[in-house]
């Protein structure tokens, strides 16, 4: 493979977006703002070059920090932007459902995307196209899956209904999935514990419920374990990146990481310095994107195919956004 980008001390590329020029980012905060950011607005880097802040770009208040990023493929397109919409999850168990519509017309300033109570602060964004199953999981090791219908449409200025009910002030929401039965059908929920345990379960393993309930239990929490830090629908071909509290980082296939029932408590994945925690996961784009060599300037692809790299009808404006 090829170096894709330089990043700082610490630092890690989280999201891969192969977009054209004419997509839109949609960038939620974690204080339930929405900003847009047009991807030939972007300044074009070099190939290893450490990129632009987000600051620099978008009108950020300066105690904001962006938690979810969306690509959206064409704002003007009204068949699409009817079909979709956007799911917004806080750390209190509050979920959200607004149609794509109603951030189709962009302002520099950006939007109140949902109204966070205090205390509270989102979490997760997903982009759906209505036929959705959501899965919340919380801190003290249970999940909830329901149906998207469950949930109704509200405008941006809503609060949103209750997703999954959080146990206590210590217990939040740690991830929220979306799985779409026809298209996510190879898919798996992956847990990982503060003490480095994690597992893969499908998805069937977690029974249907109403919203708002307790859920199931989706690890078995115990004092070696410790509790639970994310929830990822992942695919055998990606990677995870998991994130320590020391900031020790490390990248694993998925396809290493054994598949168990629902109310284990899974395999160490990581081995921790005494006092060290998992902070964060993370799922990589496929290895065979990433690994991908993209040959240089006038240069044919090995397999001669000119579409080989990834691109679409448009080749001259397509971007690799990081």
């Amino acid at each position: 493979g090829v170096l894709g980008g330089k990043t700082r001390d610490e630092d890690y590329i989280e999201h891969l977006f192969v977009a054209s020029t004419h997509h839109t980012m949609l960038f939620f905060t974690e204080k339930g703002r929405c900003y847009w950011l047009n991807v030939y607005e972007i300044p074009e880097g070099e190939k290893t070059g450490k990129g632009r802040a987000i600051q620099n770009l978008v009108q950020l208040p300066p105690d904001d920090k962006v938690r979810a990023i969306l690509d959206v493929k064409d704002l003007k397109d009204e068949e699409f932007v009817k079909a979709h919409n956007i799911v917004l999850c806080t750390k209190k168990g509050i979920i959200k459902k607004t149609e794509l519509l109603d951030f189709s017309r962009p302002r520099q300033t950006g939007v109140n995307a949902i109204n966070i109570v205090e205390g509270d602060e989102l979490l997760e964004a997903r982009m759906t196209d209505g036929n959705s199953e959501i899965m919340m999981a919380v801190k003290s090791g249970r999940a909830i899956r329901f149906s998207e219908e469950k949930v109704r449409p509200t405008g941006r200025g809503a609060i949103g209904v209750a997703g999954i009910e959080v146990d206590d002030e210590k217990d939040e929401v740690v991830g929220m999935i979306c799985v779409n039965p026809l298209t996510d059908a190879s898919r798996t929920v992956l847990v990982v514990s503060e003490k480095g345990y994690g597992k893969k379960t499908a998805v069937d393993e977690y029974r249907f419920t109403n919203r708002g309930g307790k859920g199931v239990k989706t690890i078995n929490v115990t004092e070696k374990t410790g509790s639970l830090v994310g929830i990822l629908a992942v695919a055998d071909k990606e990677d995870i990146m998991i994130t320590c509290k020391s900031g020790v980082t490390i990248r694993m296939p998925v396809s290493g990481i054994s598949e168990q029932g629902r109310a284990t408590q899974g395999v160490k994945l990581i081995r921790l310095d005494e006092g060290d925690e998992i902070a964060a996961i993370t799922n990589l784009d496929d290895q065979e994107h990433n690994n991908q060599v993209v040959p240089e300037e006038g240069e044919k692809p090995e397999n001669g195919d000119a579409n080989a790299t990834g691109t679409d009808e448009n080749p001259s404006t397509e971007s690799v956004i990081e």
